[in-house]
């Protein structure tokens, strides 16, 4: 069992079934919608997904019909996906998990329309924390 939550923590999800089709998807329309390089998304069987808390405060955008991005609207993170021609599913944001997961990503997706700023391959240096030039 997978637990989730938005930024402000009114939204929470328990997932009880596996995360499916796990990519990072670099299209322009998940870098528009996560404001990042990419949105790394996965499948949930919406039998296996319930709202815990703050469904209340889940709304959604609608710009391709039957298309619906929904979102926490105290916060403003992304939750979910869902599509009416696949109800048996939604595409969750993975960032929203508060608990490790066993599946992996499978691929970067629409790497052709990925920001020219990201490097998928740069040997950038890693901290624990914010880089040395921030602990000013």
């Amino acid at each position: 069992m997978y637990r989730a939550s938005c930024y402000c923590g009114e939204v929470t999800l328990k997932i009880t079934g596996e995360i499916s089709n796990i990519i990072h998807c670099h299209c322009s329309k998940c870098r528009k919608s996560s404001g990042t390089a990419y949105a790394t998304n996965g499948f949930v069987n919406t039998n296996e997904l319930t709202v815990t808390s703050g469904s209340d405060n889940i709304r959604f955008f609608e710009k391709t019909p039957g298309k619906k991005r929904h979102f926490c609207n105290n916060c403003g993170s992304p939750i979910f996906s869902s599509n009416d021609s696949d109800k048996n599913r939604v595409r969750i944001r993975l960032g929203l998990l508060d608990t490790d997961i066993t599946e992996r990503p499978e691929s970067h997706n629409f790497i052709t329309s990925r920001a020219n700023w990201d490097d998928l391959d740069s040997p950038l240096p890693r901290y624990k924390g914010f880089e040395p030039s921030r602990n000013k």
